[in-house]
């Protein structure tokens, strides 16, 4: 593609201004890529080097320390204690013990039936004596993956906690050395409430972080090389590992994964149509409407902008169902035409597709109940901003004769565009994921039989997220299948997100509005 200088781009009419910066936003696609992919090899580079920095340090502290520190490698926090920082020597001790302890009861057992997810699983077994059967409870696959993943994270803070109380010993060697004194328990209780409060404050949420975000999505990403199912449950039956299996399955276009490969792409490209229609729809209109409504010499503001915030008050359970009942096929909507002569009762329109096998309407009316749901949002939001834009960008502009639609190209757009650029993505991404809509309006319907191979009923107007819904609910549950599916999502929303978001004004023009 042809780089234009800036006096060459002036000269473009506007046409070839637009389909020049639209080719070059999809030429910046590889490049962002590249980027993306140079920066992941060069933070594994840098954890490789920064391992590789720990252990040397870890080797030159010992060959260099004194025997406290020598034997601390071994009692953690033995070199604190002996010189008299006693809390931080209880402390690290105090860990290791806790440590050593759940080893030897429970973790180890945990870790060592990671490899095979259990053996034999709760059965019915005969008892002469009592000329019955009685339940044998075996192993459990899901408890064996999940307590695995709790010790696998509890070694790593175990290892972080040990070389913390290295790093603890080589400090106050070095304090010692320079004749200055250890600080004491005392010391260290006001420094928690003082200068290392911010500490004191991050550390239970960045626990509650990585016990409830990080081990959920480890512990989901191993679900996808397993075959955990409503079959495969763990208890009755013991699931086990199946590799890349599952990969293969949805992602290979021959064998018995065609269709569910033909199915993904499908449900992905409509969920990404979805999510960008629904997205710049109510951005525009929810934009256009604040715009209406602040515009000077419009009456009763207030009352325009509580009719349209009762929608957002009003649950949306509440409302999309009574929608879809409205546009049913005995609906309001339908019974309305039928006494104005539009139709006949047997000609009733099929809005979203609950007996007509059409994709078209029913995907068209979804979107449009999306705007209604959505421009209340943006309306508050562009509202508060519009309000913030100086007054004298558009005196200005009106005394150069520039037309309303100019203001708003110039002006309007730019500043909205830097402000919730950032909403925008996100919004994006949430759209992607919007289960309420779908479901509530129609069910994913109307069933699409090509993809009738595959687990649950796969409607025409189904995300991805409702095809998860049904992919995990009923007695054949496919949790493996989920989460395979979930990994992908992530890496499309991310790669997206990636690209786009270095792409944003607020990102590349931070400058231009401050």
């Amino acid at each position: 593609m042809k780089r234009y200088s800036d006096l060459e781009y002036l000269r473009l009419s506007k046409g070839q201004k637009f389909l020049y910066k639209l080719a070059s936003f999809f030429t910046a696609i590889p490049r962002k890529l590249l980027n993306l992919v140079l920066a992941i090899g060069r933070f594994f580079k840098n954890i490789g080097l920064g391992i590789a920095n720990e252990a040397k340090d870890i080797v030159t502290t010992f060959v260099q320390g004194d025997w406290k520190t020598k034997l601390s490698y071994l009692v953690m926090g033995f070199g604190s204690i002996a010189r008299g920082q006693i809390l931080r020597g209880v402390l690290f001790l105090l860990f290791e013990v806790v440590f050593i302890v759940y080893i030897i009861g429970t973790g180890a057992y945990w870790l060592g039936m990671l490899p095979s997810l259990g053996k034999v699983g709760t059965h019915e077994e005969f008892v002469p004596a009592l000329d019955s059967y009685r339940t044998v409870y075996g192993d459990n696959s899901f408890q064996i993956l999940l307590y695995g993943v709790l010790t696998f994270f509890f070694i790593i803070a175990f290892i972080y906690t040990w070389r913390l109380n290295i790093k603890q010993n080589k400090i106050s060697e070095e304090i010692l050395r320079s004749g200055k004194k250890l600080r004491s328990g005392k010391d260290d209780l006001r420094s928690m409430v003082d200068d290392n409060f911010h500490k004191t404050l991050l550390a239970l949420p960045v626990t509650g972080i990585l016990m409830f975000t990080v081990m959920p999505i480890v512990f989901m990403i191993l679900v996808a090389f397993t075959n955990y199912s409503g079959t495969n449950d763990g208890v009755q039956n013991l699931f086990g590992w199946k590799g890349f299996e599952n990969f293969n399955t949805l992602l290979s276009w021959s064998g018995s994964g065609a269709n569910y490969s033909a199915t993904f792409g499908e449900i992905l490209t409509w969920t990404l149509i979805w999510a960008f229609f629904a997205t710049f729809t109510n951005y525009f209109l929810g934009m256009l409407v604040a715009m209406m409504i602040n515009k000077k010499g419009i009456q009763f503001k207030k009352v325009w902008r509580t009719i349209l915030v009762l929608t957002i008050a009003i649950p949306q359970f509440i409302s999309l169902l009574y929608v879809s009942k409205m546009f049913s096929l005995n609906g309001i909507v339908n019974g309305l035409l039928v006494d104005l002569g539009v139709i006949t009762r047997a000609q009733a329109i099929d809005f979203l597709g609950s007996v007509a096998n059409n994709a078209l309407l029913p995907r068209i009316m979804v979107i449009v109940i999306n705007i209604w749901i959505g421009i209340p949002y943006l309306m508050l939001i562009a509202t508060g901003i519009l309000m913030n834009i100086p007054a004298d960008l558009y005196e200005s502009s009106r005394i150069d004769g520039a037309s309303g639609w100019k203001q708003f190209t110039k002006i309007t757009l730019p500043y909205m565009l830097f402000i919730t650029g950032p909403y925008l993505l996100t919004s994006f991404t949430g759209n992607m994921n919007n289960f309420n809509v779908i479901y509530l309006l129609t069910g994913g319907a109307p069933a699409n039989p090509a993809a009738s191979g595959v687990s649950g009923t796969v409607g025409y107007t189904d995300l991805l997220i409702t095809w998860l819904f049904k992919i995990t609910t009923g007695a054949e549950s496919q949790y493996y299948m989920a989460s395979v599916i979930g990994i992908l999502v992530f890496i499309v929303v991310a790669v997206i997100s990636l690209v786009v978001y270095n792409l944003l004004p607020s990102v590349k023009n931070e400058e231009d509005f401050q």
